[in-house]
């Protein structure tokens, strides 16, 4: 079974942590992957630029337009996503806890079910 891990941002959290805060947190992603890689759970993972370099594209009868920043006001916003192939809802969770942005107050990761795929 194939789990979307989100990763949710809140830049104010994050510019409030130390400098060996922050460090830890990109040590602690990069143990996570090693984990994952190693247990054969790994399938990808993206990072994703912040919302002031996102645009949001809508087109009303019939003619695009394109608009910057995110289609939301929201302190937190998507920054990535791990997506593991693990054989229970309950593994999922045991992996997502190791990953540092679930252990830090203001930060999140969420863990959604994939229920159709198309591609690679």
């Amino acid at each position: 079974m194939k789990y979307l891990v989100v990763l949710n941002i809140n830049p104010d959290v994050l510019s409030a942590l130390t400098e060996a805060e922050q460090q830890a947190i990109y040590s602690g992603h990069e143990k996570f992957l090693a984990t994952v890689q190693e247990s054969g759970e790994f399938h990808s993972t993206v990072a994703l630029a912040e919302p002031a370099k996102s645009s949001v594209v809508k087109v009303r009868d019939g003619v695009p337009a394109v608009t910057d920043g995110p289609f939301v006001e929201a302190k937190e916003f998507l920054a990535g996503y791990y997506l593991l192939d693990c054989a229970s809802r309950e593994r999922v969770e045991e992996l997502a806890a190791m990953i540092p942005d679930a252990g830090i107050e203001g930060l999140g990761v969420e863990v959604r079910e994939v229920v159709f795929e198309l591609g690679n």
